[in-house]
């Protein structure tokens, strides 16, 4: 069974930085793209970074580009979202997601068939 076990959110004041890790179980994490969601209250999950399974290709919501950067350690299992210059409307829950298909760069929400239980990230003005 496929987990997907989120850490590192938390309080940080505009202009901060925070790093995000994903822990994955359950099957060959090197096979599987990987993806980060987030969701504010009232709106819809979005699409935030995504990563191929090999690492090199790497994909980012305009909202993010330049501040955000999505990396995958294949011997860890682990996926991370290093956030930087962070404002208050990045404040949401992030979620890490992974595909059902392996070898497949998965490019819209729908295509995500596992989730985390996500972390809370606040934004201080």
């Amino acid at each position: 069974q496929v987990q997907l076990v989120e850490s590192g959110g938390g309080l940080v004041q505009a202009g901060g930085s925070l790093r995000l890790s994903c822990a994955a179980s359950g099957r060959t994490f090197n096979w599987y793209s990987m993806g980060w969601f987030r969701q504010a209250p009232g709106t819809e999950r979005e699409f935030v970074a995504a990563i191929s399974w090999s690492g090199d290709s790497t994909d980012y919501a305009d909202a993010v580009k330049g501040r955000f950067t999505i990396s995958r350690d294949n011997a860890k299992n682990t996926v991370y979202l290093q956030m930087s210059s962070l404002k208050p409307e990045d404040t949401a829950i992030y979620y890490c997601a992974a595909p059902g298909a392996r070898f497949y760069y998965a490019a819209r929400k729908t295509e995500y068939s596992y989730w985390g239980q996500g972390t809370q990230v606040t934004v201080s003005s």
